[in-house]
Parts: C-alpha cells; structure tokens; sequence
C-alpha cells in the first residue's frame, strides 16, 4: 500500500509540474502573445502539462531565461539558438519551420532614396542611415550585416553615416517607411506578412534587396528534460511540434509546417557569428 500510495504521489508531483516556454520578440506584443497562446494551449492538451509561455523584452533575456533554467523550451533565431546551446550544455534544437533551413533577409529602402531593386547590393546605400532590428537578431543583423560586409568591403559604420537598432522587425519597417531611416535589413517572413495585411505603404518603402538563404528559427530544448518530466519527454515534445496541423497556429508564426532540426544545422551561423565579431 506505502509503495502505491508513493507511486500515486510521484505520478501527481509530475504532472502538477509546470512546463515553461520564450520565444524571441521579433515582432510587436500582439502578434507575439497570439502566437504563443495557441501554442500553449495546444502543448498543454497534447503533453497532459500545465504549459506557458513566459515573454521577455528582449534577445539576450530569452538566452538568460534558457540559460537560468526558467524555461525550459524556446523558439529561438538562429543566432539566439547557437548562443543559447553554447551556454547550456546538452541542450538540443527539435524542430524547425518549413521554411526556417532556407530563410532571407530584406534590405529595404524609403522611397526617397531613389534606390532599387536589385540582384546584388547597391553601392548606392553608401552614406545612408541603416538600421538594423535587434543586436542579437540573426535576419535583422547577422546575416544582412554579413551579406553587406562581403559586398562592401567595408562595416556598416564605416559604410553609413548612422547605424541604428530597432529592436524588432516591425519597428524596422516602421522606421523606414516614415523616413526615420533611410534604409533597413528586415526578416522577409515578417515583411510579407505585414504586405499582406497591409501595413506597408508601398509608395513610401519598398524591398530593394534579398539576400541568399540561410537557416534560421527553431524550437531548443533543455537536455535534461526525460531527468524533470519522464522517460521520452524530449521525443514526445517533439512529435507534438512536428505533428501541429492547426491553421491558426501556423498562420500565427507564419509557418506552413515544422519539421525536424538538430544542432548541426546551424553550423553555417557558427561560423558567420564568429566571422563578424557576434559570436566569441
């Protein structure tokens, strides 16, 4: 009877347990709490655990938070993934969007500029005003900063007469199109979709640039979580991501889908992180 009643304690302690998830904020509050509510619910339904969704202000707050074991999954940039396996130790990216091993940038432009679109980057955006989304943003600073440097030769500050850091890819294109910047590196994912829902005035801010693909989004998760939640959590959390066919989730992201990652896909963001100075 003791060893029942210690199982049905065991079994109540684990179940009881809440089950924490971030997400880098590379849009605005709304959309981000839309997003990862519905992801929430869903995990909740389908882990048999109480799951939420902790947001934080910024990129390096996600990688604290993963680091400080208050959550325990998060969606991460590219970027934001391999600084945060760096730090955590046996942590393990589980899944990806569709279209996250081949994603783009946007150099995008005001109007009046006089700039255009182009297959390569203009010399043109020489001693303009740049600005990036976050610092530690992977498709609003990393690779458009990389992708700049190769053809430039040169350092946004020593291309730009101000390089400046929205913090997030909304605000970029805010920015540029109300003329603050003259010129800006925007994820395409979020362009396309705020096109869609027309927030962009397209007389005022246009697209002038994309880069080449690169991979970049993906969920990491803790390596010890079988040790906290049981045997096969890890498999079962995944399969759960992989497995979400609900419209309005995906639509939220925007992502036609997730598939599998592992942590060898993201070399290619190693190797530029440390290229450009980003990644120790």
């Amino acid at each position: 009877m003791k060893k029942l009643l210690l199982a049905l304690v065991c079994a109540t302690s684990l179940f009881s347990q809440t089950f924490t998830f971030t997400a880098i904020p590379d849009q605005d509050e709304t959309k981000l709490k839309e997003r990862f509510s519905l992801l929430a619910t869903h995990l909740s339904k389908e882990l048999d655990l109480d799951v939420k969704f902790i947001p934080v202000k910024s990129y390096s707050a996600s990688i604290a938070a993963f680091r400080n074991n208050q959550v325990q999954l998060a969606w991460f940039g590219g970027l934001s993934g391999v600084r945060a396996r760096i730090v955590v130790p046996n942590s393990v990216a589980i899944a990806q969007g569709v279209e996250d091993p081949n994603f783009h940038s946007y150099i995008i432009a005001n109007s009046s500029t006089g700039l255009e679109k182009a297959d390569a980057i203009s010399e043109n955006i020489k001693g303009k005003t740049f600005t990036f989304g976050s610092k530690g943003s992977t498709s609003g600073r990393l690779m458009p900063e990389y992708f700049i440097r190769e053809t430039l030769k040169k350092s946004p500050n020593d291309l730009f007469t101000k390089v400046g850091f929205s913090g997030n890819h909304s605000k970029t294109i805010a920015l540029v199109q109300s003329g603050a910047y003259e010129v800006g590196a925007v994820n395409f994912k979020v362009w396309d979709r705020e096109l869609k829902e027309g927030k962009i005035d397209t007389s005022k801010v246009k697209v002038i640039y994309k880069t080449p693909a690169y991979p970049d989004y993906q969920f990491t998760a803790h390596g010890d979580l079988d040790k906290t939640y049981g045997a096969g959590f890890t498999a079962k959390l995944q399969k759960v991501i992989l497995a979400i066919k609900d419209e309005k989730i995906l639509n939220a992201f925007p992502r036609s889908g997730f598939i599998k990652a592992e942590n060898k896909d993201f070399e290619p963001i190693l190797t530029v992180g440390k290229k450009i100075g980003l990644i120790d």
